[in-house]
């Protein structure tokens, strides 16, 4: 049994955590970066431009920010399980939500862990560069030329799909729904 999908709390919103909620934020707006970085550096700048070494160096870094934030997320989840949905919030909602969020969270730390496969084997020192001087350890045994960077391009697509059902369920939970489910993300309130 899925507690997520079977509990309810009720006709009561229990609202996520503290610090799940400056997690979330953070880790959208990081997101929100990443996408507009990594289509930067792969669509707009041109080759072996300065700007594209930067705009590729800060995808980087921002990547493994986003790696680091899910796997604290990933703790905190594990360590404090959220509120279930309240009882208003349709069971097949409840289910969809549950594995969208699973979903998520997997291609958070997949993309990151893809981006940098796809990278190590260019890797000369064992690590991989990022931005304000530091590195991360880049993962032995990559061939120098991979496929891995289409995996990688084919998460992210997924992940953007993802994105915009995420985006576009919160909105019509806050503006379109007659449930209060909305409530449990801060800064979204119960419309009654």
């Amino acid at each position: 049994m899925d507690y997520m999908v079977e509990k309810t709390t009720g006709p009561v919103v229990v609202r996520y955590k503290s610090i799940v909620v400056w997690i979330h934020w953070i880790t959208a707006l990081l997101v929100l970066t990443q996408l507009y970085l990594g289509f930067l550096f792969h669509r707009v700048l041109q080759q072996g431009t300065p700007e594209r070494m930067d705009a590729f160096a800060w995808h980087k870094t921002v990547g493994a920010l986003i790696l680091l934030l899910a796997l604290a997320r990933l703790a905190v989840r594990l360590m404090n399980p959220p509120p279930p949905y309240p009882a208003d919030f349709p069971k097949w909602q409840r289910f969809v939500a549950v594995w969208s969020h699973r979903i998520l969270y997997f291609m958070l730390i997949a993309l990151p862990l893809t981006g940098l496969a796809a990278i190590s084997g260019r890797s000369e020192d064992g690590t991989v560069a990022l931005k304000l001087g530091l590195s991360i350890p880049a993962i032995p045994g990559i061939a120098k030329e991979n496929d891995i960077g289409d995996v990688h391009v084919l998460l992210v697509w997924t992940t953007i799909l993802l994105l915009v059902i995420h985006v576009s369920a919160a909105l019509y939970n806050q503006f379109g729904s007659k449930t209060d489910v909305a409530d449990r993300m801060p800064p979204f309130r119960a419309r009654r």
